[in-house]
C-alpha cells in the first residue's frame, strides 16, 4: 500500500507558506481496495494550492489516484476546510467590504468611440 501520507506532503509541503498546518486523513474500507484521502491546510495557501484555474490541485489529485490505481486501489480525493464557519464569515465580511468599496465609487461618464468608416 502507498504511503499518502507521504506523497501528499511531499506534493504539497513546498507549496505552502504554513506548512505545519497541513492535514492529511486517510480512511480505507476493510478489504483495502478503496481509499478516502480528506486533506486540509492553512487557507491562506488557498490560492497556491489550487492555483491558477485549479491546475495544481488538480495535478496532485492526478498523481494520487494514479498511485493508487498502481496499488489496485479506488481512491477519492478531497480537499476540505478545518474550519468551515470561521473562512465563511471572513469571506462574506471580505465580499461585504468589496461591496462598500464599489458602492463609494463616484460613476465617471465616458463617451464611446465613433464608428468611422473606412473607404478605399
Amino acid at each position: 500500500m502507498p504511503d499518502y501520507n507521504a506523497l501528499i506532503s511531499f506534493l504539497l509541503k513546498p507549496l505552502l507558506a504554513h506548512p505545519e498546518a497541513l492535514r492529511v486523513d486517510f480512511e480505507s474500507n476493510s478489504k483495502s481496495d478503496r481509499v478516502w484521502i480528506r486533506v486540509a491546510f492553512d487557507p491562506e495557501d488557498r490560492g497556491r494550492v489550487f492555483g491558477k484555474g485549479g491546475r495544481t490541485i488538480q495535478a496532485v489529485r492526478t498523481v494520487v489516484m494514479t498511485a493508487a490505481e498502481e496499488a489496485g486501489h479506488s481512491a477519492r480525493f478531497e480537499v476540505f476546510d478545518p474550519n468551515p464557519s470561521a473562512s465563511f464569515e471572513e469571506r462574506s465580511a471580505s465580499q461585504r467590504g468589496q461591496q462598500d468599496q464599489e458602492a463609494e465609487r463616484p460613476r465617471i461618464n465616458v463617451e464611446k468611440p465613433k464608428r468611422r468608416e473606412i473607404i478605399n
